[in-house]
């Protein structure tokens, strides 16, 4: 791990400070009618665990829902948390999709994270889950 000498100098919070609890649900009228919604964020920010350095993405969430759909101002505000988070991304795309399987028990869900370029090199992570 990086020393403290090489961190941005402020605080990086901790991934335990997202609160889920902030994700609002509404029905879905529509249950005999499968449908695949998706929503992508390009504006997504944390910081490097490491260095504390800002990390900036796209999200996309892709799902099914069964009997809720997730309202997108709350979706937002869940998101804008992790902009002071020191946290990797296979961590946030898995937390990510955790926490909204939890909040909206979809029939399949997937998110992915494509984030740019560090040090010239792109990553692109991809968590994938279905109700039990």
């Amino acid at each position: 791990m990086a020393s403290d000498t090489h961190r941005a100098n402020y605080c990086i919070e901790k991934p335990d400070s997202i609160r889920a609890d902030v994700l609002e649900t509404i029905d879905y009228a529509y249950t005999g009618k499968p449908i695949q919604i998706t929503i992508d964020q390009p504006e997504y920010t944390s910081v490097c665990p490491m260095t504390g350095l800002p990390d900036y993405g796209t999200i996309t969430v892709t799902y099914t829902p069964d009997l809720k759909i997730v309202e997108l101002k709350s979706f937002k505000f869940y998101l804008l948390q992790y902009r002071n988070v020191g946290i990797f991304y296979e961590h946030l795309v898995n937390r990510i999709l955790d926490d909204l399987a939890q909040v909206l028990q979809p029939k399949q869900i997937q998110v992915t994270g494509s984030f740019t370029a560090r040090g010239g090199v792109t990553t692109r992570v991809t968590a994938t889950g279905e109700s039990r």
